[in-house]
């Protein structure tokens, strides 16, 4: 069952697909694969030629979620350090 983030529409998630974890538009690209071309260096205009079925908008939305869950998160720096 594929399940569309609340705040982000083209980010989805499905136990039959990259093992639930987040997608574009329920294609099997991975939002962290995304991260990962553009931390490597490729540019937008790169990647949407690599991939057509892939939208401007999918790119901006999967930097969107990950800003998103990264501000989500809380690290206790005190309690981190003492493990």
């Amino acid at each position: 069952m594929e399940i569309r983030h609340y705040k982000f529409n083209r980010i989805t998630m499905d136990a039959n697909k990259c093992f639930g974890k987040p997608c574009i538009r329920g294609l099997r690209m991975p939002v962290a694969s995304i991260l990962s071309y553009l931390s490597s260096g490729m540019t937008v205009d790169e990647i949407l030629e690599e991939w057509p079925e892939l939208e401007r908008e999918d790119i901006y939305q999967a930097l969107g979620y990950a800003s998103w869950t990264m501000e989500e998160r809380v690290v206790l720096l005190e309690e981190a350090a003492a493990k």
